[in-house]
């Protein structure tokens, strides 16, 4: 499959107290390290954003896209980045902007496992993580018609399509789950930031 990448960076970080894709993380900003980290595997990056989001400064490769309605969860995002990404791109593996531990190996090893399927999504102790995934392009009108529906949760999705759900002892390149590993409030930023050996 010729893959992309697509950072969803439009919730509202309440939890953390300030926009998660302008966090510091090291030398740079958190979305900033999410798009470097995720481009070292796939071409191009969508970065999907809140409608008036500010956003920190991304490589001139990253294409830039905005939610077409706002406080639509991740299928408003999912559509809007599959939607802006080259036609000949097949698919996407989705992440959010709040996961610097990302292990790229992690999102080649999912893309691999996506063969014969529309969706490949983690799923942890019966949870699937739908921000960890790889979506084809062919998964585009089942989103618009949910969205449509106002069906927003993203387990109507799995539930349309062939769903391909990768379990923990499947993924070798990342066995620590690191890739998961979303930063939500204060008290998991600066741990991670000791994870990374940034400061």
């Amino acid at each position: 499959m010729t893959a992309g990448g697509i950072v969803l960076c439009g919730g509202k970080s309440t939890r953390m107290g300030r926009s998660k894709a302008l966090l510091p993380f090291g030398p740079e900003t958190m979305l900033q390290r999410v798009v470097r980290l995720l481009g070292s595997v796939v071409q191009p990056i969508v970065a999907v954003a809140a409608v008036d989001q500010v956003l920190p400064t991304l490589p001139a490769s990253v294409i830039v896209t905005r939610d077409e309605r706002e406080e639509r969860g991740p299928l408003e995002g999912l559509r809007a980045g599959l939607k802006a990404l080259p036609p000949e791109i097949e698919g996407a593996y989705v992440t959010s902007c709040d996961v610097p531990l990302l292990v790229p190996g992690f999102v080649g090893q999912m893309l691999d496992l996506t063969e014969g399927f529309d969706i490949a999504v983690m799923e942890v102790d019966g949870f699937a993580h739908p921000l960890s995934a790889v979506y084809c392009r062919t998964t585009l009108p089942y989103i618009e018609d949910l969205l449509a529906r106002d069906r927003l949760r993203p387990a109507f999705l799995f539930d349309a399509v062939r769903t391909r759900r990768i379990t923990a002892a499947e993924i070798t390149s990342d066995p620590d789950l690191r890739t998961l590993r979303n930063l939500n409030t204060p008290e998991d930023y600066q741990p991670a930031l000791a994870d990374a050996g940034v400061s």
